[in-house]
């Protein structure tokens, strides 16, 4: 029923001129699946209550709570259409009096990590794009049919949301910044292994894929205390995004993973000053795949000791910062880190390898991210004595990997099970730090077992493929200028 009920919004936004992508799609049905959870969590935190014989405040006000303004029930049970608004009427209150009101929860909220202060995060930072009131009022019709009142419930919605939320990394565009395939993810978690009581922290943490597979590792522990899940939901996930609608994805899907007030703060993480960072704001373990190939401005670059245009290389000194002495990280950069000559690289590359312990690097191959052409390596360190030896696990599931042939579960299993021992084998192989070139710091991945003889492709041949990517280039500029 939910996965029908998904399918049924995207057809319907589909016909608002307002929403042209994945990404609106994702966004614009995002804000009210939120505001209907949030119905659905009142609802229940009242009886609750009221079978405890306490009375229960309500966050929201009569008015512009769920039940009033986007579904109000007759005796039945059913839609009450006198009262359920819809066309020029519905967008107006939405516009007019429903965001403004929720958007100012934020300056009444008593802190940051209370779910009325997301309230007025999200709704200060979102815009309603859905103009039609009477396609609103369709997609408020599918939305009110969803229930996020059991686990079984709240498990097949976030299943739901996290295909969504893929779906909209496989558009291309700006898209797949959002998405980090989930066995990555879920291997990354495995190697690093939190346990409950940790900090865990992501910096630039897009869609909270991370996060929600560390709280999925973690919820799975046996024998958990009512301690330990109060633990989970309050102390133990951490993150910071500066893009709204990551954010806003963020918080829904960490909500519906059964985190019910996440602990995400929307900033540009990159603007804090590394030298400001207190001991007390320090993590145990660090999961990330943060932004790369962008560039900062040289004030943001000024607040980092190694500076740097690159986002991911500004990242990187973050997170070693931001660890505990003793804290681990797996991390998720481009494999030109490895062998960059440039001053910031090599800098980069000295400080991971003096002040961590960078003990295994996993290489993955091209396609691993679907959608983007860039490779892609993880690093993974602990932080507070040198590097003495590094395994590195060149990733080969013996396939292209594309949108229809993923990167899966089994093609990481190997490598989980020998990173444990670190153990030699055709794929994987330890380099010794003292052999490292110490002017360079190279840390390039070559696998001594790999005896194939590299074929490089002609000038005449590259010269080709260069010509074909204009011409497909031009022709997108085209399509894009006959839009406008």
């Amino acid at each position: 029923m939910f996965e029908q009920a998904f399918k049924n919004i995207d057809d319907i936004l589909r016909k608002e001129a307002g929403c042209t992508t994945e990404l609106d799609y994702t966004e614009q049905s995002s804000w009210l699946l939120f505001l209907k959870y949030l119905d659905n969590l009142e609802q229940d935190k009242a009886v609750e209550a009221a079978l405890e014989g306490r009375r229960y405040t309500f966050i929201l006000d009569p008015p512009y709570r769920w039940e009033s303004w986007a579904a109000p029930k007759d005796k039945e049970g059913k839609l009450d259409h006198d009262k359920a608004l819809t066309g020029d009427d519905l967008c107006d209150f939405v516009d007019r009096t429903l965001f403004p009101y929720l958007h100012g929860f934020k300056l009444k909220a008593s802190g940051p990590n209370t779910i009325a202060y997301k309230i007025g995060e999200i709704f200060g930072e979102i815009k309603n794009k859905i103009r039609s009131g009477y396609i609103l009022r369709d997609v408020i019709d599918q939305i009110d049919t969803l229930r996020f009142r059991s686990q079984a419930e709240k498990h097949e919605l976030s299943y739901l949301y996290e295909a969504k939320i893929k779906n909209m990394g496989n558009a291309g565009r700006n898209g797949g910044e959002y998405y980090t395939p989930r066995p990555l993810i879920r291997a990354i978690v495995q190697v690093v292994a939190p346990k409950i009581g940790e900090r865990i922290y992501d910096g630039a943490v897009g869609s909270a894929g991370f996060l929600c597979e560390a709280f999925v590792y973690l919820r799975q522990k046996p024998n958990l205390t009512a301690s330990d899940l109060k633990t989970l939901q309050e102390r133990t996930f951490y993150g910071k995004e500066k893009k709204s609608l990551a954010y806003v994805i963020a918080i829904m899907n960490m909500i519906l993973h059964g985190i019910e007030a996440p602990n995400i703060i929307h900033t540009n993480t990159l603007s804090e000053n590394l030298a400001d960072i207190q001991e007390r704001e320090r993590h145990d373990v660090i999961l990330a795949n943060p932004p790369f190939g962008g560039k900062e401005r040289a004030e943001v670059q000024q607040n980092f000791p190694i500076r740097t245009g690159e986002t991911a290389f500004l990242f990187l000194q973050h997170f070693i910062k931001m660890l505990k002495a003793g804290g681990r990280a797996g991390v998720v950069i481009k494999n030109t880190f490895l062998s960059n000559t440039d001053n910031a690289s090599v800098s980069l590359r000295k400080l991971l390898l003096e002040s961590c312990n960078l003990h295994t690097i996993l290489d993955c191959p091209g396609g691993t991210f679907q959608g983007a052409g860039v490779k892609t390596v993880v690093l993974f360190f602990e932080k507070g004595a040198p590097t003495r030896t590094i395994w590195y696990y060149q990733l080969d599931p013996g396939r292209n990997l594309g949108k229809t042939n993923a990167l899966n579960d089994d093609d990481l299993a190997e490598f989980i099970t020998l990173q444990k021992t670190k153990a030699d084998s055709p794929k994987s192989w330890s380099v010794a730090a003292k052999s490292i070139n110490p002017d360079t710091f190279d840390l390039s991945v070559r696998n001594p077992n790999n005896n194939e003889t590299v074929i490089h492709r002609s000038p005449q041949e590259i010269m080709d493929e260069i010509a074909a990517l204009d011409a497909e280039s031009a022709e997108v500029l085209a399509k894009i200028r006959g839009l406008l």
